[in-house]
């Protein structure tokens, strides 16, 4: 029997003029746009019948300050299902204190790049499947790279950036999945720079190649503009789960609405 795919809401979280966490939605990580309270929102995905919720802390490692662990603990008291969190993890007394809040698995970006061995620090201490790798990539069109891909007809290879897609680190992509992977993550989080926030379509080349790249999990993120997105990412790029943010916040459509499209296109979900 074929494994269920998962269907995940995501919230971006960040500080108001006021010091208060708000979710908010942007393209690209730029313009964002106030949608909502996080513990509120929380309460609503997992009524709703969301295989996992994942809550990102988007300005935490940019401003270099910790991840909101009191608004995350409040989030936690609202969801039944699997809760990641992301956002200002740096050590793995970082990780260990966003668990004790409630998170079942931490999201690392930054941290890890800058630190590799705390992945394997994390996955020795907490278990791998605590540990969630999240690449934020971007394509490039130069010859800097060490695995390239032809999308759209052109020669490109995928970058992992950090601070919202704002600095490269020239570290290819591929090479990274495939470290974090033999470090011992137990999942790797895909999002791609270019399709964040466009509702054009997850970058499914991308998620491809990682998913061809290793055995480890794969989440595509970025770019979901409707149910037809996933169903494509799940079956041209094989990833074991979608996550969107733009298409719930905003009603347009349900969890329950992509989990009927899904299952009537033969994608196997939990209903």
């Amino acid at each position: 029997m074929a494994l269920t795919k998962r269907v995940i809401p995501c919230i971006d979280v960040d500080l108001d003029d006021d010091g208060e966490p708000a979710v908010y939605t942007g393209v690209n990580f730029e313009n964002l746009e106030h949608t909502g309270d996080p513990v509120e929102m929380a309460r609503r995905y997992n009524e709703a019948g969301a295989d996992e919720f994942v809550f990102l802390d988007i300005t935490a490692s940019a401003d270099g300050r910790e991840t909101m662990l009191d608004v995350v603990s409040r989030v936690a008291d609202e969801v039944f299902i699997p809760l990641t969190v992301g956002g200002g993890i740096r050590t793995r007394t970082d990780i260990r204190e966003t668990l004790r809040a409630g998170a079942d698995k931490v999201s690392i970006n930054t941290g890890a790049l800058d630190r590799p061995a705390l992945i394997t620090e994390g996955a020795e201490s907490f278990g791998s499947q605590c540990i969630v790798i999240s690449v934020d990539a971007r394509r490039r069109y130069d010859e800097e790279g060490e695995h390239f891909f032809t999308t759209d007809g052109e020669s490109c290879w995928f970058e992992c950036t950090v601070k919202g897609g704002r600095e490269g680190t020239g570290i290819d992509v591929i090479e990274w999945a495939r470290e974090a992977e033999s470090r011992g993550a137990g999942e790797l989080f895909v999002n791609s720079i270019d399709a964040d926030g466009t509702k054009e379509g997850y970058d499914v080349p991308l998620t491809r190649a990682v998913c061809e790249s290793v055995s480890t999990p794969v989440i595509a993120s970025s770019g979901c503009g409707g149910p037809a997105d996933m169903e494509e990412v799940f079956t041209a790029a094989n990833a074991d789960a979608a996550l969107a943010a733009s298409i719930f916040h905003f009603d347009e459509y349900s969890i329950e609405d992509v989990k009927e499209y899904l299952d009537e296109h033969g994608v196997p979900v939990r209903r």
